[in-house]
C-alpha cells in the first residue's frame, strides 16, 4: 500500500488501450451501474481501477472481473460546520461552548451531588450502630454538608439552564433558519457565486483529500466521475494531469438531476451547495453520459453543454450468466410457493416510501413483503421493521441483503410483484428507475 491509500500501480499494461480510473462516493457494492460500467471498460481492453469509499476507514483491494476496486478511507473532518465550533456569545450568551462541555458539567454536577449524599448517609449509618442515636458531633457533621449540599442544588440548576440553551442552539444552528443565517447563505451565494461551496459545505473537500493523491499516482489516461461529489474531484485531477503534460480526458456520469433531488441534508446550505459545485465543474467534462433522454435535455439545459449527453440505460445484464446460483428468496423469506410475496430491492431511505409498503399489509391478508436493502440492520430499517410490528404484520416483513448484481433478476424473480413506492421528486420523475428494469425482466 501507498502512504496515500492505494497500492503503488506502474504505468497501464502494454497491450491495454490505457488506464481509466472510475471514481464513485459509496463503496461499489450495491451500485450495479458502476460495477458494469467497470467490468464493460476492464473487458473491452482498458486497465481499470474503480475507486470507492471504504465503510470502515480501512484500505481495502479486490477484484471485480477484469477490473480492480480500491476502496480508500475518507476522513470527514470538514463535516462539521465551522460555525459549531465557535462560542454564540451575542446569540446565545449562556450556552456552553461546542463540544463535550455540557454534558461534562452536567454529569459532575451530578456526581458531586452524589457524592455529597453518600457522605451524609454513611454519617448516620456510623452513628446508628449499635442503637445508639446521633450525638451532637454527628449533628454537626451532617450540617457541615448543608451548604455544600445546598451550593451543589444551586449550581446543577445553573449547570442545566446553560445546557438547555446549548441544546437549544445547538437546533437552531443546524436548522440555519435564524434571519442571520439565511442573509450569510444569499451572501456567500451572491458574492462566490459557483465557488460558494466552499464556504456552504467545506466537507466536498474531504473527497479530494481522500482521492486526489490516489488519482495522480495512477497516471491515468481517463477519468470517469460517477456523480456530482466526484466530478469535481475527477476534474481537478485532470487539471493537474494536463498541466504536468498529460492529456488525459474526463467524463462525467450524471446519475441524477441535482436540482430536483430531495436533499441528503437537513442542513439548508447543503443543496446550494452541491449544485454551484456541479456548475463550477460541468464545464471540465470531456463528455458527459446520464441515465435517460429526459435527463439528458435538462443537463444541456442546466449546464449549457455544448453537445448532447449520450444516455446509457441501467439495465440489468442478461448476456452474461452469473457463475454463482442466486439464494432463494422464498426460502429466505420462510415462505411456500403459494404464499403471495412483493418485493421491494434498493435504498432504503424515507423518500422511497418503504412505510407505505408496511401500512399496506394490514389491508392485504397473508401477503408477506422482502425489502432487498444495502443494511437490513440500519436504523430506518429497523424503524419499518418495529412499524411492521406495531401493526400487526411483524411476521409477513423480511429484511434481507443485496445480492450480487448479475444475480439480482433471478433472485427477485420469485416474487409475485414488484413494488416501487417512491415519492414525487422531481429527480425521481424524468428516468425509469433501475428496479423497474430489475422487475421487468
Amino acid at each position: 500500500m501507498s502512504a496515500e491509500g492505494g497500492p503503488s500501480r506502474p504505468p497501464a499494461p502494454a497491450g491495454t488501450r490505457g488506464r481509466i480510473v472510475m471514481l464513485v462516493d459509496n463503496g461499489v457494492d450495491g451500485d450495479s451501474r458502476v460495477q458494469k460500467t467497470a467490468r464493460s471498460a476492464a473487458a473491452a481492453g482498458w486497465d481499470v481501477v474503480l475507486i470507492g469509499r471504504s465503510p470502515d476507514n480501512r484500505r481495502q483491494t479486490r477484484s471485480l472481473g477484469e477490473a480492480e476496486v480500491w476502496l480508500i478511507p475518507v476522513p470527514g473532518p470538514l463535516r462539521q460546520p465551522r460555525h459549531e465550533y465557535r462560542r454564540a456569545p451575542l446569540r446565545s450568551p449562556l450556552a456552553y461552548p461546542s463540544g463535550p462541555l455540557a454534558a461534562y458539567r452536567k454529569q459532575r454536577v451530578k456526581a458531586w451531588r452524589t457524592d455529597l449524599y453518600m457522605r451524609d448517609v454513611a454519617i448516620r449509618l456510623a452513628a446508628g450502630r449499635g442503637g445508639r442515636r446521633p450525638g451532637p458531633r454527628v449533628l454537626i457533621r451532617r450540617a457541615r454538608l448543608i451548604p455544600l449540599r445546598l451550593i451543589a442544588k444551586l449550581l446543577g440548576r445553573w449547570v442545566m439552564a446553560r445546557a438547555r440553551r446549548t441544546d437549544a442552539l445547538r437546533r437552531r444552528r443546524t436548522r440555519l433558519d435564524a434571519r442571520l443565517d439565511r442573509l450569510t447563505t444569499r451572501l456567500w451565494r451572491s458574492v462566490l457565486g459557483v465557488r460558494c461551496w466552499r464556504r456552504l459545505d467545506p466537507h466536498l473537500w474531504d473527497w479530494e483529500l481522500a482521492y486526489g493523491k490516489v488519482i495522480d499516482e495512477l497516471a491515468p489516461d481517463l477519468i470517469h466521475a460517477n456523480d456530482f461529489r466526484m466530478l469535481g474531484v475527477g476534474a481537478r485531477a485532470a487539471l493537474r494531469a494536463r498541466v504536468r503534460g498529460r492529456p488525459v480526458k474526463l467524463v462525467w456520469d450524471a446519475h441524477e438531476f441535482l436540482p430536483g433531488i430531495k436533499p441528503w441534508s437537513d442542513n439548508p446550505r447543503w443543496h446550494p451547495a452541491q449544485c454551484a459545485y456541479e456548475r463550477e465543474y460541468a464545464p471540465y467534462a470531456d463528455a458527459v453520459i446520464t441515465v435517460s433522454e429526459t435527463l439528458a435535455d435538462l443537463l444541456v439545459k442546466e449546464h449549457g453543454l455544448p453537445v448532447r449527453p449520450a444516455v446509457v440505460l441501467n439495465t440489468p445484464e442478461t448476456a452474461r450468466r452469473s457463475d454463482r446460483e442466486p439464494p432463494g428468496l422464498r426460502a429466505l423469506c420462510g415462505v411456500g410457493p403459494d404464499d403471495p410475496l412483493v418485493v421491494y430491492s434498493g435504498a432504503a431511505i424515507a423518500q422511497r416510501g418503504l412505510d407505505v409498503m408496511i401500512k399496506a399489509l394490514p389491508r392485504l391478508d397473508g401477503v408477506h413483503a422482502a425489502l432487498i436493502v444495502a443494511r437490513p440492520a440500519a436504523p430506518y430499517v429497523r424503524e419499518l421493521l418495529a412499524l411492521a410490528a406495531e401493526l400487526g404484520v411483524g411476521d409477513r416483513v423480511h429484511a434481507l441483503p443485496y445480492v450480487p448484481h448479475d444475480q439480482v433478476v433471478p433472485f427477485l424473480s420469485a416474487a409475485d410483484a414488484g413494488v416501487i413506492p417512491i415519492h414525487h421528486w422531481p429527480n425521481h420523475e424524468i428516468a425509469l428507475i433501475t428496479k423497474f428494469f430489475e422487475y421487468s425482466h
